[in-house]
């Protein structure tokens, strides 16, 4: 299953990007995930927990992340099994930043292979909801976290030793997805494709 979002940030690339290298930082965006730590360089652990109606599940698995520096992008291959539930996914994910007018736009170009009991969701369209729902909140948390990032890296670019002063990083709280939230974003979608039809 593909699945391809775009979005823009309202900060210049070289922010962005150094964001994206900080896999802790990326993983408190996401509603849903955990980040689990590095396993060996370039290769990290997570976990990622949904629930959609009496549907629950918690993936645990590892990806490997690369980092092309002259292009920008940003390469994931990983893989989570759901024990208590026997679903398995697999996913690759190509992430290129570019610069436009006013900040950076983001582009995902993702494979999803889903198993077992959740593969039921990828038939019925509720994934691409899912993905959908995943990039808006995690646009709004990165809007939150960028700011306290830059403010971070230019206290440490103005200290005699090179340091930031020592603050406690923000971090968003880790909720998992709400099914219900998926349900009226699903309902909401659909007016708009019912009304936008009759209006033309």
């Amino acid at each position: 299953m593909k699945i391809e979002q775009e979005f823009t940030l309202p900060r210049p690339r070289s922010e962005v990007w150094a964001f994206f290298h900080d896999v802790p930082a990326v993983a408190s965006c996401l509603p849903g995930a955990e980040y689990l730590g590095e396993k060996e360089p370039g290769s990290h652990s997570g976990r990622m927990s949904m629930k959609v109606g009496p549907f629950q599940a918690s993936f645990e698995g590892v990806a490997d992340v690369t980092y092309d520096e002259a292009a920008h992008s940003v390469s994931m291959s990983g893989k989570g099994v759901d024990k208590r539930g026997a679903s398995r996914g697999r996913m690759t994910m190509d992430c290129g930043l570019e610069d436009v007018a006013g900040g950076t736009r983001v582009k995902i170009d993702a494979d999803v292979q889903l198993s077992g009991s959740i593969a039921q969701f990828g038939r019925t369209g509720i994934i691409e909801e899912i993905a959908s729902t995943l990039i808006s909140d995690f646009v709004a948390n990165v809007e939150n976290v960028l700011p306290a990032a830059a403010i971070s890296q230019a206290g440490a670019d103005a200290s005699p030793s090179g340091t930031a002063p020592q603050e406690p990083p923000r971090s968003m709280p880790r909720r998992e997805l709400s099914g219900t939230r998926l349900l009226w974003i699903s309902i909401r979608n659909w007016m708009r494709s019912l009304f936008g039809t009759k209006s033309r």
